[in-house]
C-alpha cells in the first residue's frame, strides 16, 4: 500500500521557519523524483520544489518565489523528503502536499497534505 505522510505543518509568525517531512512507503523510493506542492486559499496547486531521484542525479529546482528561502532534501535510507522553509511570509500560507513521480512511467502519488499558516 502506497503512503505519503506529511508532517510538520502548523502556525508560524512571519519571518519564522518550519520543516516539513514526508514519509514514503509502499514503493521504491529511490526510483522516484520527490516534490512539494502547495495550494493556497482560492488558488491553484503550484510546484514549490523538486528533487530528482538518485539515479537521475538528485538535482533540485524551485519555484522562483521560494528560491533562497526554501530547501528541499531527501534521505533515501529513511524513504523521506523534507522541506526547510525559512523567512516565511503570509503568502506562504497553504496546504503543502508531497508528491512522488516515477522515473520510468507516468505514475504519481500524493500525500494528504499538511497545513501551513503564516500569521501574526
Amino acid at each position: 500500500q502506497v503512503q505519503l505522510v506529511e508532517s510538520g505543518g502548523g502556525l508560524v509568525q512571519p519571518g519564522g521557519s518550519l520543516r516539513l517531512s514526508c514519509a514514503a512507503s509502499g514503493f521504491t523510493f529511490s526510483s522516484y523524483a520527490m516534490s512539494w506542492y502547495r495550494q493556497g486559499p482560492g488558488k491553484e496547486r503550484e510546484l514549490v520544489a523538486r528533487i530528482g531521484s538518485p539515479g537521475r542525479g538528485g538535482g533540485t529546482n524551485y519555484a522562483d518565489s521560494m528560491k533562497g528561502r526554501f530547501t528541499i532534501s531527501r534521505d533515501n535510507a529513511k524513504n523521506s523528503v523534507y522541506l526547510q522553509m525559512n523567512s516565511l511570509k503570509p503568502e506562504d500560507t497553504a496546504v503543502y502536499y508531497c508528491n512522488a513521480r516515477y522515473d520510468y512511467a507516468s505514475i504519481s502519488y500524493w500525500g494528504q497534505g499538511t497545513q501551513v499558516t503564516v500569521s501574526s
